[in-house]
C-alpha cells in the first residue's frame, strides 16, 4: 500500500466534498445548498480546509469565489477520488437515474462531441434531468492515463482501422462510415465528379485533433505512392467545412459530418476517389467501472445515442 500523505491523516474527508462543491459552483451559498448545510457552516468548514492544506484555496472576487492555483491542481484529483469512492459504494446498490445528482466527466474532440452529445443530452433531459456532465478536450485517441487515474469516466474517440483496445479498457463501436471529399458548391475546377487526378491537383484542409504531423488520408496516399498538398492544418473539424465553402480548398472527412454540415457550409459531397479505411466512432471506459450501476446505465445510454440518434 502506498504511503498516505501527511495532510490526509488528520483531514476530515467531508472537507473534500466542500472543495469539490466550491470548485463546481464558485459560491459559498451554492456549495452550502449542494451539501445541505448552512452558509455559515460552509464558511467555517472552508476555514478548516484552508488550515489543513495551508492555502487560501478560494478567494472572493466580485460575487463569487475564485480558486487559487492550488485549488485548481487539487480539484480534478478530488473529483476523481470522490467518483471512485462513490462507484465503490454504489456497487450492488440501486441507481435511480431520475433522482441521481451524479456528475460524469467525458473526453471528446469537437467532432465526437458533435456526433454524440446532442442526442445523448436530449435523452438525459428526459430520463435523468439531475445528472450533470463535464466535457474536456481529448488529448489523445484513447486517453488511457486519465481513464486509469479516474479523472475521466468515459471518452469519445475514433479509429480508422480495427485493432484491440488497450489492456483494461472497454470499448463500444458505433457503425462504420465512409470518408467523402467536400468542395465549395461554386468551386471553379470541381463540378459533377472528382477524379483522383483532380483530387491530388487541389490544395487540402486537414484536421489533426491530437497535433499529429499528418492525417490518416496522407498515410493512405503514402502507401499508394501518392501525396497531396496540405494548405491548412487545423485541430478542429467544425470550422473546416465553412472554410471549404468560402474558397477553393477541399477536404476529406466522415460522410455523416459532411451531410450534417453541407447545407450550412455551402459545400458539395463527392465519393473519395481512392479507398480509405472506414471511420469508426468509439466509446471507451476503464473496465473497473463495469458493475457500477450508475456507470453501466450511463454507458448504455451513450451507446444508444450514437451518431444516428436524434434525441430520446
Amino acid at each position: 500500500m502506498k504511503n498516505i500523505h501527511p495532510s490526509l491523516r488528520g483531514l476530515d474527508l467531508n472537507l473534500l466534498l466542500l472543495l469539490d462543491a466550491l470548485f463546481r459552483t464558485g459560491s459559498v451559498q451554492a456549495a452550502a445548498d449542494r451539501l445541505a448545510i448552512s452558509a455559515s457552516a460552509c464558511s467555517h468548514a472552508l476555514s478548516r480546509l484552508r488550515i489543513a492544506l495551508g492555502d487560501q484555496l478560494f478567494v472572493r472576487v466580485g460575487g463569487g469565489m475564485r480558486p487559487t492555483s492550488r485549488a485548481e491542481q487539487l480539484a480534478p484529483v478530488v473529483e476523481a477520488a470522490l467518483a471512485l469512492l462513490s462507484d465503490g459504494l454504489s456497487r450492488g446498490a440501486d441507481f435511480e437515474p431520475s433522482r441521481s445528482e451524479r456528475r460524469f466527466v467525458l473526453a471528446a474532440t469537437d467532432y465526437t462531441a458533435f456526433a454524440v452529445l446532442p442526442g445523448f443530452l436530449s435523452r438525459m433531459q428526459s430520463l435523468a434531468p439531475r445528472l450533470s456532465f463535464r466535457v474536456v478536450q481529448a488529448e489523445r485517441k484513447v486517453p488511457l492515463d486519465a481513464l486509469l487515474a479516474g479523472s475521466l469516466d468515459f471518452a469519445l474517440g475514433y479509429s480508422e482501422e480495427g485493432g484491440p483496445p488497450p489492456a483494461d479498457i472497454e470499448e463500444f463501436d458505433w457503425p462504420e462510415e465512409e470518408y467523402v471529399a467536400i468542395a465549395s458548391r461554386g468551386h471553379p475546377r470541381i463540378r459533377n465528379d472528382l477524379s483522383l487526378e483532380a483530387y491530388l491537383a487541389e490544395r487540402h484542409v486537414v484536421v489533426t485533433p491530437w497535433n499529429e504531423p499528418r492525417g490518416v488520408v496522407d498515410l493512405v496516399l503514402e502507401r499508394l505512392g501518392l501525396a497531396r498538398e496540405v494548405a491548412l492544418q487545423l485541430p478542429s473539424v467544425l470550422a473546416a467545412p465553412f472554410i471549404i465553402g468560402g474558397g477553393e480548398l477541399i477536404m476529406t472527412l466522415p460522410r455523416r459530418a459532411a451531410l450534417r454540415l453541407a447545407e450550412a457550409a455551402g459545400v458539395r459531397l463527392y465519393p473519395a476517389p481512392f479507398a480509405i479505411p472506414p471511420y469508426r466512432l468509439k466509446l471507451y471506459r476503464h473496465r473497473r467501472h463495469a458493475g457500477s450501476a450508475a456507470h453501466d446505465w450511463v454507458w448504455r445510454q451513450l451507446a444508444a445515442c450514437g451518431p444516428d440518434a436524434r434525441g430520446a
